[in-house]
């Protein structure tokens, strides 16, 4: 299957094509338990059937949660399931849900047929697509070359599973988990209590294995000896998932490990980690390898591999009742551009050192680096970030600035320490991560790219791990390499042609109308190969278009159906994860949905990370009792509207003391947690961009110079057809019913949907968002294929 298959908007899970469709559908649906599909199958008469696992054309790894909804008043041994033609009745019975549900095992790759029917002849029928184990799914064609690990039974990079045990210590001052060994069981198990008041030893099972060519991890309460059903797990698992999440934006050629912890840069010593406070709390816990932005920086396959887990928990553990993100710098990058490309995949976030995207960000980097280069400060491949700092503090008396004047165009400010660090910082750690000409894991120095030697080899930029979203340099713009190759490069969709640096700190006066031209004049652009050149940097096509369209550009337009918490403290000295990206995700909100209601801050002095209790504890807590609320909130309202009003009093913007005390509501304020700008804040800025405040009319300023050119609504090709004027796909359906009793079922038919699109979904019923995957609105993830759509169909009597 195509990428295009990926982003279909408001795609059924797994539902018949008779569904009805209450307007323009929601991606995100009611919540698998909540979703009374009985009712639905009883008032028309035919059976329903659900996969519930995945989405039915989504499913990986050869097996399927499957429920068949009957009507009122017929048993369940009256209706015969069929997989292609092999009868699986028998794996189907009544669980303690009381549905008729089964773990379908034997998919074949590609399409695979399932029917329902009665005795009577009338049925349904569902068309589930397998995918293999090692992928894909949706993310396209997988990135080559590949190296599998050592023992790899095939080079999808299969392995078996493998299991391992750990415990918490009654001993206070061990605070890590410890190796546990069912034979020789220590004395000192700590017990611990549940979120549904289970109390039970605190003994986790570790699960290890490969999905998608490489790693992932499962942690969960296990008690060994006792037995684990998916139907009945133990009693310790509270049917709640919570995903870990790296750090950085790179790339690896390889299977690498998942990233475990909270992942806040700066340590949380002395206390459990939210992972272990998640377990302990009843929890499973997991990531994948490809989760981790620090080795895969690609939207689309971050999602899959989420996917992928999730299914196999699904499949092997038991329901998931929702799924919490949480993620510091890279990690937040991954959790909050995957929610809002992939509706569905989380129902709340956790984020730290907030980054909304890779996109805006690294508009940000480069603008700081041509900036750097500018001043002559070296931005990458040479020198420490110690030598960094202090060049900064010096390069620019040469060509007769001051570093506060430095700071004032590139928005740091006077009261960033050192002065006018954090460009400079920034510049050197994160412009490299751009290089084609960097060793990435995976890759030999041999196979490397290099302009001249090796045209042709592996270019290790974040930019061409993205080939599939972002699409090929059309030959019109290409260089002697990529002339050299017969194939254009990844093209990108940064652009600083025409922007005005420093503008408004020329206009209060910081600056002078000669600096001002020299700037502009000799700050230049970026090759494809991410070196100087004398012109400005131009966009690609259709790279531009497609950075929107794939969600490597966040603009939030589906984040109002998520709680997001939001932890930060302050940047300096020039840390490199600048408070204002909370506020610039803020502003997004409000301009997508005219309220951030959904979005809570937590500062407090802690750099970065502003509160650790808060960030391993309190957030948790939190985001689940907020959750808790909207998944029992059983009204017609949309989901979104139920974020904002299910939200718990007392979760609201707060300020803590480092330690976990609140000190009080409303966030910090600048003397604590400092909001500084950015160089495209200042070119658009007619005030005076020293320190931002955290009004919104501040912070919708903060983006102003991140507004898309390419507005929701509008047509893309491939995609053939617009979104309406709210972003959401149109979405009708058809669906073709015979009468009369027929002698054998009859050949079932697809139901239709208006628009290529539009993708059929149950109307929410009650309840929160459906945890699977859903399809951002209106949105055609595919950079060079239509989407399209399949339909499931029911077999009339």
């Amino acid at each position: 299957m195509g990428l295009g298959a990926a982003m279909r908007a408001n795609r059924d899970k797994g539902g018949q094509g008779i569904i009805s469709i209450h307007g323009m559908l929601l991606s995100m649906v009611a919540a698998l338990a909540l979703a009374v599909p009985a009712p639905a199958a009883a008032r028309s008469g035919y059976p329903r059937i659900e996969v519930l696992s995945s989405r039915a054309d989504l499913v990986a790894g050869g097996e399927a949660v499957v429920a068949v909804d009957l009507p009122r008043g017929v048993k369940a041994s009256r209706v015969r399931v069929k997989l292609g033609r092999r009868s699986i009745t028998r794996m189907f019975a009544i669980r303690p849900n009381r549905r008729d549900e089964a773990l379908v095992t034997g998919l074949r790759l590609g399409r695979n047929v399932l029917t329902a029917v009665l005795a009577d002849g009338r049925g349904a029928r569902i068309v589930i697509t397998n995918h293999p184990n090692g992928g894909p799914v949706f993310s396209g064609p997988q990135i080559k070359p590949w190296t599998c690990q050592p023992g790899a039974r095939d080079r999808k990079c299969d392995a078996p599973r493998s299991f391992s045990y750990l415990y918490k210590s009654t001993n206070p001052k061990q605070i890590d988990l410890l190796p546990y060994d069912p034979a020789h069981p220590p004395s000192d198990v700590a017990m611990t209590t549940t979120d549904q008041g289970v109390t039970v030893p605190f003994i986790v099972r570790e699960e290890t294995g490969y999905q998608d060519r490489s790693r992932y991890r499962i942690e969960v309460l296990y008690q060994p000896g006792k037995r684990w059903s998916r139907w009945k797990p133990q009693r310790g698992f509270n049917h709640k998932l919570l995903i870990l999440h790296g750090s950085s934006c790179q790339v690896a050629y390889t299977p690498t490990d998942p990233p475990w912890s909270s992942g806040a840069l700066t340590g949380t010593p002395g206390m459990s980690d939210i992972s272990t406070v998640a377990l302990g709390r009843g929890f499973s816990v997991a990531s994948t390898a490809l989760d981790n932005s620090g080795v895969d920086c690609n939207v689309a396959l971050q999602a899959e591999s989420i996917l992928m887990v999730k299914e196999h928990i699904w499949d092997s553990y038991g329901d998931i009742r929702y799924t919490i993100g949480e993620g510091c710098s890279g990690g937040s990058l991954a959790e909050l551009w995957m929610a809002n490309a992939y509706p569905g995949l989380y129902q709340g976030l956790i984020a730290t050192c907030t980054f909304p995207d890779a996109g805006s960000t690294g508009q940000q980097i480069i603008d700081y680096a041509l900036i750097a280069h500018y001043f002559g400060v070296p931005i990458a491949g040479s020198g420490t970030p110690e030598s960094t700092l202090a060049e900064a503090q010096v390069a620019p008396a040469t060509k007769g600035w001051t570093t506060n004047q430095v700071a004032d165009v590139t928005g740091d400010a006077e009261e960033n320490l050192p002065i006018g660090s954090n460009w400079a910082f920034s510049a050197y750690s994160y412009f490299q991560l751009a290089d084609p000409e960097q060793q990435c894991p995976g890759i030999s120095s041999g196979q490397v790219y290099e302009p001249q030697a090796n045209p042709g080899g592996v270019r290790c930029g974040i930019l061409d791990w993205d080939l599939s979203l972002l699409a090929p340099r059309p030959a019109s713009v290409w260089d002697s390499q990529e002339r050299q190759v017969g194939h254009g490069f990844a093209g990108s969709p940064i652009d600083n042609v025409g922007v005005q640096y420093g503008l408004g700190a020329l206009e209060n006066g910081q600056i002078t109308p000669a600096q001002f031209v020299d700037l502009n004049t000799h700050i230049d652009g970026l090759n494809i190969d991410f070196r100087p050149q004398a012109q400005r940097t131009t966009a690609d096509t259709p790279a531009l278009a497609n950075g929107y369209r794939t969600g490597i550009i966040n603009e939030a337009n589906n984040l109002d159906q998520v709680p997001i918490i939001n932890l930060a403290g302050p940047n300096d000295p020039g840390l490199a994860h600048d408070s204002y990206r909370a506020f610039a995700l803020r502003a997004r909100l409000d301009r997508a949905h005219g309220t951030h209601a959904n979005q809570v801050m937590w500062q407090g002095p802690a750099p970065i990370i502003g509160d650790p209790v808060e960030l391993n504890d309190g957030s948790l807590v939190g985001i689940d009792r907020w959750l808790a609320a909207i998944y029992s909130d059983h009204s017609r309202r949309p989901l979104a509207a139920k974020v904002i009003a299910d939200r718990p009093a007392d979760v609201h913007d707060q300020c803590f003391d480092g330690a976990g005390n609140k000190v009080h509501d409303g966030i910090c304020g600048p003397t604590v947690v400092p909001v500084y700008g950015t160089p495209r804040i200042v070119a658009v800025s007619r005030s005076r961009p020293t320190k931002t405040s955290a009004s919104s009319s501040r912070c919708a300023e903060a983006t102003t110079a991140l507004r898309s050119p390419l507005r929701n609504g509008h047509s893309f090709s491939p995609c053939s057809r617009p979104a309406s004027a709210t972003g959401r796909s149109p979405v009708s359906t058809s669906s073709i019913r015979s009468r009369g009793r027929p002698t054998r079922p009859p050949r079932a038919r697809r139901s239709t949907a208006g628009g290529r699109s539009g993708i059929l979904r149950p109307q929410p019923s009650a309840g929160m968002g459906t945890d699977t995957l859903g399809s951002a609105r209106g949105a055609c993830v595919s950079a060079w294929r239509g989407c399209r759509r399949g339909g499931d169909a029911r077999i009339p009597a």
